[in-house]
């Protein structure tokens, strides 16, 4: 992966120049620490820039990079898996070569089939393409959203970059931060595409090309995902499909192992980071090295299912603790990092795992992410088979019985639990057609935090965040079965928002290190969009078709072992000690107040609540993260915007 940036002209009046450009480059430093290059059009209506992390082509995959006579080029950051499939393809059609990186290739495939030669490409990228002959510029970004490009318009000129940080030195005055955005955080866990925590600033859509020709500006989709209507799912007995979603994964991991570095991969010790070791190891005779983190709060901690994997296996690993101590100091440079607000604190351990890998001498990992979201993993998957069921029995005396077997490690049988779980997942019960009928119980407990809003923030709110996302859901929802309706607001919420951005890619390239995820292989999802919802959860047997494929590759503990969500402390992490200097500073009375955002009173008494140790509801925990981030983003891209630009990724508040 990489970093990229670039201006171009929205009239002839306007003319780029190569210093506005490189001024973008140093926020983008640890994106691509082994080279820079910047291209500008002779013309000046169009500059890129590039910051590299090589790890193909290591001599010759400099950028930006061009076609044979110089008039297509390109800035880009990812990869293209079949690259050298593609390469041979092209070069039968007579296109000649310059490099052996994956990157030329996608110059040439643009060549070959104009806009079309995105549907050629197997990878996670977010390209910058000038077409010097049409004056044409191109930003298109991978199907799933794993890789980020951000884009903003300034007068005449529209700017773009891989993070926001690249864009401030080009802006006139500080960005503001978003009320609607902020609200849909506080939903959704995340900004609703495009919109991005700041207003004017968005993002390139996962699964969009966005094309400036003749000073307009046009969007279009080209990929989403889909699901069959009424009864067109793919046929075949278990055992077939089942050997078919195996061979589909041995691919798409194999060619994700396509590097000139050394290729290593995380390993949690779940089903999906563990399947996936086990598929590296049956198809490459490599070393492999793995990535792990464990916690001091055994409730979290995973390290016994990591050793058994590690001895089934054989394989080398390397493993940090993460106390509660490094996730309160770490906070303020992962909010930097993500560049928006964050309600837990999880993304903080994963950027001490990149770090781990990067220390270790590694680039590139391979990552689980993705099987949940297109196998039919999560536990609200389940919750929402168990709603959709009481909706229909309301009577049942089943009720309380299936809340046992979704949390059999939940205490249940108190009168006062389960009075209580009854009304948290009876939310919506009288309109179990309702579109977002699988995600009410997660966005009400999180909106509950929005009881922190201040009064401005509150007025200035239009729109309700799951009213608005309704309206916006495509015409085929309706007709899909739940349990796909399910999957796709989750992986165009969760998914692309919040675990590819936030806990994902900032988290990897904060540390100069590419992730990789097999299971968003597209032709992953698609084959699995296809399967009858039945064989990704048997009843309440999560990813069952996923699991048969695995079967005789993994150890049956492992198989069978109840879903543990990947998570980290939050509260406990900043007052079960004393905390950092930032807490104080940016949780007080005053900063509170000036910034705006949230009610000072209110906000008080959850920090006393905080520090006595009280017992912390599970939104209380959220909502403190919450504020804390939010407070932490305004602080470096809104008060300190001045020093953010000068330092370049270092203004970080004392954490001591």
């Amino acid at each position: 992966m990489c970093g990229i940036c670039g201006i171009a002209a929205l009239s002839l009046e306007i003319k780029i120049s190569e210093s506005d450009v490189r001024s973008m480059l140093p926020s983008l430093r640890h994106r691509g620490p082994d080279g820079s290059g910047v291209y500008l059009d002779r013309r000046q209506r169009i500059g890129l820039g590039h910051t590299r992390l090589s790890i193909i082509d290591l001599a010759g995959g400099a950028q930006p990079m061009h076609n044979e006579d110089k008039t297509v080029w390109i800035s880009f950051n990812g990869e293209i898996f079949n690259y050298l499939e593609l390469r041979n393809t092209l070069l039968k059609e007579g296109h000649s070569f310059y490099t052996h990186s994956d990157t030329e290739v996608i110059v040439h495939a643009y060549e070959q089939y104009g806009d079309d030669f995105v549907q050629h490409l197997n990878g996670q990228f977010a390209i910058a393409l000038w077409d010097s002959n049409r004056q044409r510029l191109l930003l298109v970004r991978d199907r799933v959203g794993i890789l980020p490009l951000f884009y903003t318009r300034q007068g005449d000129r529209i700017l773009f970059a891989s993070e926001i940080k690249a864009l401030l030195p080009q802006l006139s005055e500080a960005p503001r931060i978003s009320p609607a955005s902020l609200d849909q955080i506080f939903t959704f866990w995340a900004p609703r595409s495009p919109n991005t925590l700041f207003e004017d600033i968005f993002e390139v859509s996962p699964g969009h090309m966005l094309v400036l020709e003749s000073g307009r500006l046009q969007e279009s989709t080209y990929w989403d995902w889909n699901f069959p209507v009424l009864d067109g799912y793919l046929k075949g007995s278990d055992t077939e499909l089942a050997e078919q979603l195996y061979y589909l994964l041995a691919d798409a991991t194999s060619i994700r192992l396509r590097a000139d570095v050394p290729v290593g991969a995380y390993l949690s010790g779940g089903l999906d980071s563990s399947a996936l070791v086990a598929l590296i190891r049956g198809h490459s005779d490599a070393p492999l090295k793995t990535f792990s983190i464990g916690f001091e709060e055994q409730s979290l901690d995973e390290s016994a299912f990591q050793k058994q994997m590690i001895d089934y296996l054989g394989i080398e690993n390397s493993r940090i603790l993460c106390h509660n101590r490094d996730i309160a100091i770490d906070f303020p440079a992962t909010v930097f990092n993500a560049e928006t607000v964050i309600l837990r604190t999880a993304p903080s351990p994963m950027r001490q795992l990149s770090g781990l890998a990067h220390a270790s001498g590694y680039k590139v990992v391979l990552t689980g992410e993705g099987a949940d979201e297109a196998l039919g993993g999560y536990d609200l998957f389940k919750e929402a088979k168990i709603r959709q069921f009481w909706a229909r029995h309301p009577s049942s005396e089943w009720r309380s019985l299936l809340l046992k077997v979704l949390y059999p490690y939940l205490e249940t049988s108190g009168t006062q639990a389960k009075t209580y779980l009854q009304n948290y997942y009876s939310i919506g019960l009288d309109n179990p057609n309702q579109p977002g009928f699988s995600h009410l119980t997660r966005w009400f407990t999180t909106a509950q935090c929005k009881v922190f809003f201040s009064k401005e923030l509150n007025s200035a709110l239009r729109e309700d965040a799951v009213a608005r996302l309704t309206k916006q859901l495509p015409s085929a929802f309706a007709h899909w079965h739940s349990f796909n309706r399910a999957q796709y607001l989750e992986a165009k919420t969760l998914m692309g928002g919040y675990l590819l951005c936030s806990q994902g890619d900032r988290m990897l390239m904060a540390n100069s290190v590419e992730g990789r995820f097999p299971f968003l292989d597209h032709r992953v999802i698609e084959f699995a969009n296809q399967l009858n919802p039945r064989l990704k959860m048997r009843v309440l047997n999560e990813k069952y078709l996923f699991k048969q494929a695995m079967k005789n590759h993994l150890p049956r503990q492992i198989i069978e072992r109840h879903k543990q969500p990947y998570r980290a402390p939050d509260i406990p992490a900043f007052f079960s000690v004393n905390p950092p200097a930032y807490v104080d500073d940016m949780l007080s009375e005053e900063k509170l107040k000036r910034y705006g955002y949230f009610d000072a009173q209110k906000v008080g008494f959850l920090l006393k609540k905080a520090r006595r140790g009280s017992s912390i509801a599970y939104k209380d925990n959220m909502a403190l993260v919450g504020v804390l981030s939010t407070q932490l983003c305004h602080y470096f891209f809104i008060e300190q915007f001045s020093q953010t630009i000068r330092e370049a990724g270092t203004a970080y508040p004392s954490s001591s």
